[in-house]
């Protein structure tokens, strides 16, 4: 668990996920039953209970000894934080331990085909039957829609209701009868997206976080934490090993430096900011910590982070050269890096486009109105 990962071979948990290899099971278990699949979540709920401070230590330890994240999780990054903070102690109960635990895995029904940057244009309804609700729609977008086990996702409440009211945020089994997950297939070859149909979904009442038609404001909430979770690809270790690691490994040195001064510019240059990101991301940390809101300097992250991880990737291709864009075959890896390349263009869209965050700078945290 201190390897590299090989392709997409993380740990994603749920019901029916299969484990790579017992070691990849055994490090879930273990650090599970800490609680260190989500350090900083009460251990009431089965997280780790450590401060923000103990956390931030833990992972850096992690990070030197170069360990694999043991549970990647859209429970622990997105809809947990919102259950913590909105959701009732029924529904903490039900969910936050087994997420916790990687027994169950989650997906994110946000976007639709005519409401993506324009959320609360969503259309998807939900029928009030007295004790559930019947949802009727077409999410999109939905990431590994077809692999997750329960769904967390906006429905319009009441369709009275002025755009950004009556909106509900509504948990299902993405089993219940007329959930239909269908893959899309990228220009990477892979198919991580699916759009996803609802046809006369039944949602139990007992599963709306917070009040029916205040939703809005937690779907806010928890997309502060969905562009973190996307920023914070910007300044993370590919394969074990950083950029400069990398082009020297691939490259050789001369004298102690690359002997290409271009790309040993770039390489560097990629570096302090990625060192200056880091910094900046540790700084909202201690914010948080002592007791400020993320808000708008979430859209920063995101912003920054999505650009510098198209920028690493792009860098990456240039030290590889011709071996760089093979697209099949074991000794590429099954095409890894020409498919993340690729892959990487979807994050200035997801999670809200890098157009949108600029607005969302340029107007909460500069003040340009």
């Amino acid at each position: 668990m201190r390897l590299p990962t090989a392709g997409d071979d993380s740990c994603w948990g749920g019901r029916n996920f299969k484990f790579a290899s017992e070691d990849q099971k055994l490090w879930m278990e273990r650090m599970a039953a800490k609680g260190w699949t989500a350090p900083d979540w009460p251990t009431e709920y089965g997280g780790g209970g450590l401060d923000k401070g103990q956390h931030k230590v833990l992972k850096e330890e992690l990070a030197s000894i170069n360990a694999r994240s043991p549970l990647d999780s859209f429970g622990i990054w997105m809809i947990g934080p919102a259950l913590l903070k909105f959701g009732s102690e029924a529904l903490k109960q039900q969910h936050l331990p087994p997420i916790v635990r990687g027994e169950i895995r989650w997906c994110q029904g946000y976007s639709e085909p005519g409401a993506g940057s324009d959320l609360a244009g969503l259309q998807s309804k939900g029928e009030d039957m007295g004790d559930h609700f019947i949802a009727n729609g077409q999410k999109v977008w939905t990431s590994y829609g077809d692999k997750a086990d329960w769904m967390f996702c906006l429905l319009r409440t009441d369709t009275e209701a002025k755009k950004q009211m009556g909106i509900s945020l509504v948990l299902f089994d993405m089993e219940t009868p007329g959930v239909t997950p269908k893959p899309i297939k990228l220009i990477s070859g892979s198919s991580p997206f699916c759009e996803t149909f609802l046809d006369d979904v039944r949602v139990e009442k007992d599963q709306v976080v917070g009040e029916v038609n205040h939703g809005w404001t937690i779907a806010k909430y928890l997309l502060t934490h969905e562009r973190e979770m996307i920023g914070g690809m910007g300044a993370a270790v590919v394969g074990g090993e950083s950029l400069s690691q990398h082009a020297s490994q691939v490259m050789g040195l001369e004298q102690g430096r690359m002997n290409n001064p271009i790309l040993r510019a770039e390489v560097a240059t990629w570096e302090m900011d990625a060192a200056c990101f880091g910094l900046t991301a540790e700084r909202v940390t201690d914010e948080v910590k002592s007791g400020q809101g993320v808000g708008a300097t979430s859209a920063m992250l995101k912003y920054y982070g999505t650009e510098l991880n198209k920028r690493r990737f792009e860098t990456l291709l240039k030290i590889n050269g011709s071996d760089g864009i093979v697209w099949d075959g074991e000794a590429s890896n099954g095409g890894w890096l020409p498919r993340t390349w690729l892959r990487t263009k979807g994050n200035s869209i997801e999670g809200g486009t890098s157009e949108v965050q600029l607005n969302v700078i340029a107007k909460n945290i500069l003040g340009l109105g």
